[in-house]
């Protein structure tokens, strides 16, 4: 699959924290508008390309798969959303990804590894539990900022309640009931759903259109980024869950000293 409709997949998960300044190139502006518009050309290809902390996935998923565009539909919602293309990537070739990233940049880089062995595999759950440093801080003590961080850069599922517009803020927003992540007895769980307000679209642009009450969405930081099929939600939960179990079976903490 080639007809652009990857891109554009990826770019509704990417601009959230590439508006915050969090990955990839400097050009939120420009990724919002192109993906707003439904662009599915060269420039924002050439935009998901930039984002060196999950283009190597998207690699890594394609060839272990057989599929020579890492902007492939399939590629694309296996790393953000999951699906059976995150099974046929060995371990070892997570590993030595890994590895050849990160190895110089974190002084223990063999602890990335450990989830691996315990089934972690190329999602995105994964590099935020497990090669992001929070899970590590939330061992030492410090709970409050990291566990904000974690459940907001993970990709949520939820269900819109309802949609609302500020015209004089030129906003539309959705309050949503998400699962939340809890810190309880040392390790990283579910926990019940509650309510949040996140960002639909801004001065009549969004990232997805079509939102209403009832459907299941997958959220990213403060925005709602794209609505999901059961298939798609019962694969979401699968794998952030599969990812939790991972990291919580290692007992060190995850390394990395980056985000990328």
């Amino acid at each position: 699959m080639t007809d652009g409709g990857g891109a554009l997949l990826f770019a509704r998960f990417a601009f959230p924290p590439n508006e915050l300044g969090y990955c990839g190139p400097a050009a939120s502006a420009e990724l919002f508008e192109r993906t707003s518009q439904g662009d599915t050309g060269r420039g924002l290809r050439e935009l998901a390309s930039g984002f060196d902390g999950a283009w190597p996935y998207l690699e890594l998923i394609a060839a272990a798969n057989g599929i020579a565009d890492p902007l492939d539909r399939r590629v694309v919602e296996a790393y953000w959303i999951g699906n059976s293309l995150l099974d046929r990537v060995a371990p070892r070739e997570l590993a030595m990804s890994l590895l050849a990233r990160f190895g110089r940049r974190v002084p223990h880089p063999e602890r990335m590894l450990d989830p691996v062995l315990s089934g972690a595999v190329a999602h995105h759950a994964f590099h935020v539990f497990g090669v992001y440093p929070w899970v590590g801080m939330l061992r030492t003590g410090r709970v409050d900022e990291p566990l904000r961080v974690l459940d907001r850069c993970r990709i949520r599922w939820g269900r819109v309640e309802a949609v609302a517009t500020d015209p004089v803020a030129r906003t539309d927003t959705a309050f949503v009931m998400v699962p939340t992540l809890r810190w309880r007895d040392g390790r990283l769980e579910l926990g019940a759903a509650v309510p949040e307000t996140v960002t639909v679209g801004r001065d009549g642009r969004r990232l997805t259109p079509c939102i209403r009450a009832g459907d299941w969405c997958a959220l990213h930081w403060d925005w709602l980024c794209q609505p999901l099929t059961s298939r798609q939600l019962a694969a979401l939960r699968r794998y952030t869950r599969q990812q939790l179990d991972a990291v919580n079976s290692v007992a060190q903490p995850a390394p990395a000293q980056v985000l990328a």
